[in-house]
């Protein structure tokens, strides 16, 4: 079964139409909306998300269902979101396609993020996990400015006629707005979330994870961050039980090192005397988030 996982924004024909013109094959869809933002945008995206789910199934004949993005800022949460909806679909047997042309690019990216670090952990699976975008033939954002110039100036012209406060008032509003597309291009300002105007995207690493390395990364998401390997070296020990030995210790220097900046990139390590403040990267914070549940469910 060929299920594609589609993030809803402003945009239809790139979620759909090339799927319809390449005729490919859609079994299961599922479509996820943006539940932040104004009451028009998201408005806006769950009236497209209701056209999309009648066209999927009438175009496509495929079974569809809607999700809930709760905050299309939250990198971490869309991440783990993606994270269990391709296992779940994986898992179920089908092949996965994540189309990122559409939503704010933090969830795009961490759909993408999500989708290349499934193929990495599920080697046996890499084939069944696919991440494409589509192009737009043509933005409308510069054809609507000049439909508002051409607007704009008859209203102008209009003026020269009929003094009228109310034909003033939307020319007012209409140069105002062209000023600013002009001075800005499409956008304004940067928004602020989570105490930050900037959200990393952290890069997925190109390796799996070993069993010793999961207990690892497991017990810096429980205790936060050590203040050298060596304190990292004896809780491990402690909780499995086992000797807190020169072998031991070794052990898990070694493993923190492949972990590490020089290796797959989930630890960082900041020199401190002779010892090192050990604790997870971005990555590592989000690879331990989204498995925290799957291994909960296995114990």
């Amino acid at each position: 079964m060929q299920t594609h996982i589609v993030p809803v924004g402003f945009d239809y024909d790139r979620l759909i139409a090339p799927l319809v013109r390449d005729r490919v094959t859609v079994d299961r869809v599922v479509l996820l909306e943006g539940a932040v933002g104004s009451e028009a945008n998201v408005e806006y995206s769950r009236n497209l998300g209701g056209k999309l789910e009648q066209d999927f199934e009438n175009l496509l004949g495929a079974e569809t269902e809607r999700y809930s993005v709760e905050d299309v800022y939250d990198y971490d949460a869309a991440f783990a979101q993606a994270f269990d909806l391709i296992n779940e679909e994986l898992d179920a047997g089908n092949e996965v396609w994540v189309n990122v042309s559409s939503m704010p690019r933090v969830v795009s990216f961490a759909f993408a993020t999500a989708a290349h670090s499934i193929a990495v952990e599920r080697a046996e699976d890499r084939d069944r996990v696919h991440t494409y975008y589509t192009a737009p033939e043509k933005y409308l954002e510069t054809e609507l400015a000049e439909e508002l110039r051409a607007g704009a100036d008859l209203l102008a012209d209009l003026l020269d006629d009929v003094d009228d406060e109310r034909v003033r008032e939307r020319l007012d509003a209409a140069r105002d707005l062209l000023a600013e597309f002009d001075e800005r291009g499409t956008t304004i300002g940067a928004k602020e979330f989570g105490g930050s105007h900037i959200v990393e995207l952290p890069v997925a690493s190109f390796s799996n994870v070993k069993p010793f390395e999961e207990l690892i990364l497991f017990t810096l998401g429980e205790h936060g961050e050590f203040e050298s390997v060596s304190d990292l070296a004896e809780t491990l020990a402690r909780e499995l039980g086992e000797e807190y030995t020169d072998s031991f210790r070794s052990k898990v220097i070694y493993n923190v090192d492949r972990l590490g900046p020089g290796g797959k990139g989930y630890v960082e390590q900041e020199e401190q005397g002779k010892s090192y403040r050990t604790r997870l990267s971005r990555i590592g914070e989000l690879w331990v988030h989204s498995h925290t549940a799957e291994r909960f469910d296995g114990d």
